[in-house]
């Protein structure tokens, strides 16, 4: 389905959308020309008292951009108009800017002056929203995970070569210093031939209940919000945030908080191509707690890649380790690293015995050199420089899908990675892709 049936087919398209392809295409500019951004996915009630879990990440998105010299944020895109009293008032007074609100982002991809969108709305609507974006002329900077199941990751790459878009995935640990020292010294043969990774992942989150359905609150646009997924009456605990713990609209916490370092470990193996095997085990434990959530809360996945090397992934949401057991590892001939967000300490022998501590040269932060690249690289048309472009982010992101089909469908599954398809597996077949609810349908790849 194309760009223009699907907007013919909508009720944006019936107020009046212009249909026609913006033709605006940027080309190599000075770093002094503006570079103007919408956002799309604000979410938060912050009334002034910012935290991490009330703080959405479209937010960080503003932060961010509007620290970027010559970049202009136009618009803010939230399906919940109450965001724009609260939220939107908040991060003006903080970071400055005036941008105009919009509760449908198709009318955003018409407006000719927008030159990239970034992308912080549900992992559901990613690859959608990415693919349509670059059709209508946009770059994109849209969050992890890239898709919602391992077909739409391979539809954005298409995507992004086609129309010749700048497309950055935000697993901002690719533009950490810290990081990119550990990949250099495994390069450079520091641990001997590396023959296995691991990331533990501990974020306790408390059970989300029970709560009946209800009325739609005014100022919700509900039907948009849940686009391609199945039709259901409103419910709290499908909507902000807690999406995530349902199948329909989320990816689990391996596709929330896991593939960051899922990705990590990825680089520091060097593996550019899928695992064969994937086998996954674990449960939604809240120790009797009633609650709506249907994806598990604790998971353990093991991979192999073709050549023997074993990536495990350990993360829970429940009762868990101590903290300072969370990190990333990676074992070799020579000995074992442990990699965190501000050194990596490498241990070698039988014994432990302490090698060098990598720490990074200045203190910046990764997700603002995350954003930083982006606009570097909307400026110059040098896709090659992006940090995390499509192709990386869909590696890593069906490391997540596969993860979590092998747990869906209660075994190993095999997997062919030129193909991306499982191995005899009809049953997992059937999880590489999704239904969608028209007229939000996946536009076709011609």
């Amino acid at each position: 389905m194309n760009r223009r049936l699907f907007l013919s087919k909508t009720a944006a398209a019936a107020a009046g959308l212009a249909l026609a392809f913006p033709k605006r295409s940027r080309a190599q500019t000075s770093p002094n020309e503006t570079v103007n951004v919408a956002i799309i996915g604000l979410r938060g009630d912050n009334k002034g008292h910012p935290t991490w879990t009330a703080r959405g990440r479209g937010q960080d998105h503003y932060e961010h951009l509007a620290a970027i010299a010559n970049v202009r944020i136009t618009h803010v895109v939230d399906v919940d108009e109450r965001h724009f009293k609260d939220s939107l008032s908040f991060v003006k007074q903080k970071f400055g800017g005036d941008p105009k609100t919009e509760t449908d982002f198709r009318r955003v991809l018409d407006d000719r002056d927008v030159d990239a969108v970034t992308i912080a709305a549900p992992d559901h609507w990613h690859a959608l929203m990415t693919i349509l974006a670059c059709q209508a002329g946009k770059d994109v900077y849209v969050e992890k995970p890239v898709s919602h199941n391992i077909v739409e990751g391979r539809r954005i790459i298409d995507a992004a070569r086609r129309y010749s878009r700048v497309v950055q995935v935000g697993t901002q640990r690719r533009s950490s210093a810290v990081l990119a020292k550990a990949v250099r010294f495994l390069r450079e043969g520091g641990l001997g031939t590396v023959y296995a990774g691991k990331t533990v992942v501990y974020r306790p989150r408390d059970p989300i209940g029970v709560v009946a359905d209800s009325a739609v609150p005014p100022g919700v646009h509900y039907d948009l919000w849940l686009g391609p997924a199945p039709a259901r009456p409103f419910n709290e605990n499908h909507f902000h945030y807690h999406w995530h713990w349902f199948w329909e609209y989320g990816t689990t916490d391996l596709g929330n908080t896991g593939v960051h370092s899922l990705d990590a470990v990825r680089w520091l193996l060097g593996k550019q191509e899928h695992p064969r095997t994937a086998y996954c085990v674990g449960g939604l434990y809240e120790a009797g707690a009633p609650t709506d959530q249907a994806t598990p809360n604790t998971q353990y996945v093991s991979y192999q890649y073709s050549d023997g090397t074993e990536l495990h992934c350990d993360i829970r949401n429940w009762f868990s380790g101590p903290p300072e057991a969370q990190g990333v590892y990676i074992f070799g001939s020579k000995g074992w690293m442990k990699v965190g967000d501000d050194k990596a300490q490498v241990h070698f022998g039988r014994k432990n015995d302490p090698g060098p501590t990598l720490t990074a040269d200045d203190k910046q932060d990764a997700g603002q050199a995350h954003f930083e690249n982006f606009i570097e690289c909307v400026r110059s048309r040098k896709s090659q420089n992006l940090k995390a472009p499509p192709e990386e982010g869909h590696l890593s992101t069906t490391l997540c899908h596969l993860g979590n089909i092998s747990y869906r469908v209660g075994r190993s599954v095999k997997f062919d990675g030129a193909s991306e398809r499982f191995v005899g597996d009809e049953e997992a077949d059937k999880l590489l892709g999704r239904t969608y609810r028209a007229p939000y349908l996946l536009p076709d790849r011609t």
